[in-house]
């Protein structure tokens, strides 16, 4: 059994690296030299072992035979199976918080709502706090419209497939991928993602919800949730080489 401090240290690494990870300031495919782990959060061997074999198991860090760890990788085919998973997990789950979803809801959906629109978007602002902030309220947003349903199974996939989706999208909506292509291509790919930030689009989801338009609310989201692939598919020569 590990003492108190080790496991207070595992669980600190853990969410460091987590955290480095899903951000993206750890990119895909990143070795994870425990040295060079070691040095960077001050934390030793045991606990980052320990740590990394946590996130192997949650599928964002893979383990090299004979070469330790390295960040799991993204792809286009991985990124279009977490674009459907989404779609299967969380359209029911939005539907039972529209017909479950109380006034404390929705003061809830309208109040997250506001904190997103008060953020700059990547497209405004592409400073590490700035994006770090936009997505933290765009996913307190859409976690506020699924709050009200109740299965806990759906909402823990939820959250699984979200923080797959969110290494993907970082990589993706700011990373090399975008980064590299020019011209015609490049604003093609920033037209979708513009439509994948936008206010107005978060707005009519919003209300379509609390209208109780079940049937608007999941078109909606199924529009929004394809917008990463339209920004993938203007820069997929060079996402594929990523």
């Amino acid at each position: 059994m590990p003492d108190r401090e080790t496991a207070t240290k595992t669980e600190a690494a853990y969410r460091l690296l987590r955290r480095d990870i899903l951000s993206t300031r750890l990119s895909p495919g990143t070795p994870l030299k425990l040295n060079a782990l070691r040095d960077a959060y001050g934390v030793g061997w045991t606990p980052l072992r320990e740590a990394l074999s946590r996130l192997e198991a949650e599928r964002l860090v893979t383990a090299i035979s004979n070469r330790g760890f390295a960040v799991a990788p993204v792809s286009r085919a991985e990124l279009e199976d977490l674009a459907r998973s989404r779609l299967v997990v969380e359209l029911p789950l939005l539907v039972e918080s529209i017909e479950r979803g109380d006034k404390a809801w929705e003061d809830a959906v309208i109040a997250a709502h506001y904190r997103l629109s008060r953020c700059k978007t990547a497209l405004e602002d592409t400073s590490t706090e700035a994006v770090d902030e936009w997505y933290d309220k765009h996913e307190t947003f859409h976690a506020a419209l699924l709050a009200a349903a109740s299965s806990v199974w759906l909402l823990r996939f939820h959250a699984t497939i979200a923080d797959q989706l969110r290494r993907h999208h970082r990589f993706l909506g700011l990373g090399p991928a975008l980064r590299s292509v020019a011209g015609a291509a490049r604003e093609k790919a920033l037209d979708a993602l513009r439509q994948a930030v936008a206010l107005e689009n978060h707005t009519a989801l919003m209300e379509a919800a609390l209208d109780r338009d079940i049937e608007r609310t999941k078109a909606l989201m199924t529009i929004h949730a394809g917008h990463t692939l339209d920004v993938y598919s203007s820069a997929e020569d060079k996402f594929a080489q990523a």
